[in-house]
């Protein structure tokens, strides 16, 4: 019986002990690509055109729990590198009215505004309109679904670790 082929983008990096790490990585690159385009056009349904998938992201995060967050915290969270990418985002976010910032001493607190929650109430409409019927018409339990947000996770940790060693060389 043949076995299938492996997915991979890059199979120069693949050899045997490893096709299934580049088939992982391929993965991950038209997923998160995928997911990219998939919130700046949610978003664009919802109500707000040509906003970034950072600026989705970073949106959202501030909404979570109705909670002021600093920038390192925020970067932290969403494992940012490039803190000028988020700030430059929240920027503009807070030149939109969706967010707001607040100076506590010399730290910068970022809130969402009431236009910000109506905004990610709206996203979330479309979400469930738009992506949930079709993650039930895959099969895909909410269970399947955590499980891979946990081997993501993991998966994170281990390319952040890669990374230091990778920087330590």
């Amino acid at each position: 019986m043949d076995t299938p082929s492996k997915i991979l983008s890059s199979a120069h990096l693949a050899s045997e002990s490893t096709a299934e790490l580049s088939e992982l990585e391929y993965a991950l690159i038209i997923a998160g690509n995928a997911f990219n385009r998939w919130m700046a056009r949610c978003m664009s349904a919802a109500g707000v055109k040509d906003m970034t998938p950072v600026e989705v992201s970073l949106l959202h995060h501030v909404c979570h729990r109705e909670r002021k967050k600093k920038l390192a915290d925020i970067c932290f969270v969403l494992n940012i590198e490039d803190t000028h990418i988020a700030s430059y985002a929240l920027k503009k976010l807070v030149k939109t009215g969706l967010v707001t910032s607040q100076k506590v001493g010399k730290e910068a607190f970022f809130s969402a505004t009431e236009k910000g929650y109506e905004l990610a109430q709206a996203y979330r409409k479309v979400r469930e309109e738009c992506l949930i019927p079709l993650l039930s018409d895959t099969g895909l339990s909410n269970q399947s679904l955590g499980e891979t947000a946990k081997l993501l996770r993991t998966a994170s940790g281990l390319y952040d670790t890669g990374s230091r060693a990778a920087t330590s060389r």
